[in-house]
């Protein structure tokens, strides 16, 4: 790795270009993650708290992956991972004793179009 040193400070490591690519991938990920867990279980503190360490220990303990095809299932799981919260999520708020209010986000609601198995035929 070569170094440079842009501006005041210590000179930074330059890592080669598809390191440097990968490494921008995850953290992509990482934070799309964070902000998709705040949308998603938005005003539930538990759930917050939860999404927000186990999102913290998979990078974590993935940290050191040193095979490029690992990071990238890696990454495709992550990806899935916050795919599948953001379109298929819904809180629930329990108003009394047996009901659930369902809480949907804006972006959950799309149009409403029936769904038919059997075609139908013209005359």
């Amino acid at each position: 790795m070569e170094s440079c040193n842009w501006g005041s400070g210590p000179p930074r490591r330059m890592w080669p270009s598809p390191l440097r690519r990968r490494v921008v991938q995850v953290l992509q990920l990482f934070k799309r993650l964070h902000r998709t867990r705040q949308q998603v279980f938005k005003n539930d503190t538990r759930a917050l708290e939860a999404a927000r360490i186990k999102i913290n220990e998979e990078f974590k303990s993935n940290k050191n992956e040193a095979s490029s095809k690992k990071i990238e299932e890696l990454i495709k799981i992550g990806s899935d991972v916050e795919l599948l919260l953001r379109t298929s999520v819904v809180q629930g708020i329990h108003t009394d004793h047996n009901t659930l209010k369902l809480v949907p986000r804006k972006d959950l609601l799309l149009e409403n179009v029936p769904y038919c198995d059997t075609p139908t035929q013209k005359h």
